[in-house]
């Protein structure tokens, strides 16, 4: 490997694809819905094939089947986009509301372009297909900067995109020709452009090329849990795994780590969920400075009991983080949970005194003791709340503030509408004890950096 982690030696792949993940229909037994960008993969691999050199068993191409999610999904994106010949983006309007195609697209365009020679006029690495028509949509302006002749394809191609050419047999022929005219294209732009391979960056930190993904868009789900390795002898290993995101306390209930579980929830409620593990990022958000995406923090409370988790856990409650809530799953069903719920609620009090003084006793579970979400399905309706709480908080800590008007005469109907207290505008709807006004204020810093920047 050389500095940049890539084999000199090594054949890059001709072309990322770059597409938007479409989630499943709510009918039951509703077909995978990436299934045609899957198809159109594959004919373009063998298309791009018959057209080059590349010797058998070498990647033509790479294609995103993660979902999103984890940090090894990350990194891999990130090699991938430092090595690949040709960004080939699927343009939809799902494709322009989406944070991570905009990461994919800004991450691409950060290695330089160079003609292959003097007669080449060529100045960029992408070349974009319409999937669906974007006629009635506004391109946001990387896209539309582009000098790029869709017709080239096939005017069937032009009028009703790609997905239309594949779903209908009609359309048949025209579908093969557009497939094979885009080969051709990634070739022609591999072979006439120089790209070299690229820094690999820190994924989840880069911004969105498209500028119109709004910041509380993102959720990032941070989860403080022991390793399989760390746990207690007097805890059952089999609820942990390898990293703190497998942590799995609703066993056998739930199908998948609980921040996964999570983060297909966040998906449902129209947010761009990211996973991560909470001491990565705790200095960070601490540490202070605009955030950057409000956040959930899942708490399994057996880390408490060794004092350096409990005192980074209680920098953070110090820290007043209105934009990161708190969620603290405590299985009822676990027998070592119910032997020690009590005892354990105790001394997440202690340590969570100011996050949970703001919050409502029936948030965290019933009083006397404070159990905390017991089953999946508290949590499940706890999660929702939680993480618009945040966005709220987030969007009020990074609100400009408005000018202050000028003085006026006293008016008796405004003295008594602002005298309304908690019934009043800006009441927090969670919380009377919540109703804090922001302390700062400001945009949001267009580095990325994982809920405050400046830090990094």
């Amino acid at each position: 490997m050389n500095d940049h982690g890539w084999d000199e030696d090594a054949s890059r792949p001709y072309f990322f694809l770059s597409y938007a993940h479409t989630p499943k229909a709510g009918a039951r037994g509703a077909g995978d819905p990436n299934h045609w960008v899957r198809q159109l993969y594959r004919d373009l691999c063998e298309a791009v094939l018959q057209l080059t050199t590349v010797p058998a068993g070498v990647p033509v191409g790479f294609m995103d089947e993660s979902m999103h999610q984890g940090e090894l999904w990350a990194e891999r994106l990130s090699e991938e986009l430092a090595t690949c010949r040709v960004f080939v983006p699927l343009y939809s309007p799902r494709y322009f509301n989406s944070l991570p195609c905009g990461q994919e697209w800004h991450s691409f365009t950060r290695r330089p372009v160079y003609p292959a020679n003097l007669d080449s006029v060529l100045t960029s690495g992408i070349v974009p297909v319409l999937w669906a028509p974007m006629s009635r949509y506004r391109l946001p302006q990387v896209a539309s900067e582009l000098q790029f002749n869709h017709a080239g394809f096939g005017p069937e191609y032009a009028t009703e995109g790609l997905y239309a050419l594949m779903k209908l047999s009609y359309f048949r022929s025209a579908y093969e020709l557009a497939v094979y005219r885009l080969a051709r294209r990634i070739v022609e732009v591999a072979e006439e452009t120089v790209i070299p391979v690229g820094r690999r960056l820190d994924f989840n930190a880069q911004p969105s090329a498209f500028n119109v993904t709004a910041p509380t868009r993102q959720l990032r789900i941070s989860v403080l849990a022991h390793r399989r390795d760390e746990v207690p002898p007097e805890r059952n290993p089999d609820y942990y795994g390898p990293r703190r995101t497998d942590w799995h306390p609703y066993r056998p209930a739930a199908a998948r780590p609980l921040a996964e579980h999570a983060a297909r929830i966040a998906r449902q409620l129209g947010f761009q969920a990211t996973v991560h593990e909470f001491d990565g990022e705790a200095e960070t958000i601490i540490a202070g400075g605009e955030p950057t995406a409000p956040g959930l923090l899942l708490l399994d409370r057996w880390v408490l009991q060794d004092e350096r988790w409990r005192e980074l856990v209680r920098r953070f409650d110090a820290s007043d983080c209105t934009w990161v809530s708190v969620l603290e799953p405590w299985s009822l069903d676990d027998p070592e949970c119910a032997d020690r719920h009590r005892d354990m609620s105790d001394l997440s009090d202690r340590t969570l005194r100011f996050t949970h003084r703001s919050v409502r006793p029936s948030f965290l579970g019933a009083t006397g003791g404070r159990p905390g979400l017991g089953t999946l399905e508290e949590f499940d309706d706890a999660l929702p709340r939680a993480a618009m709480k945040a966005k709220y908080a987030f969007e009020g800590r990074t609100r400009t503030e408005p000018e202050e008007p000028p003085p006026s005469r006293p008016n008796l109907r405004d003295a008594f509408r602002h005298g309304l207290g908690r019934d009043g505008p800006g009441t927090d709807p969670f919380s009377a004890e919540d109703d804090q006004p922001a302390r700062d204020s400001g945009e949001r810093p267009d580095d990325g950096a994982p809920y405050g920047g400046g830090t990094r």
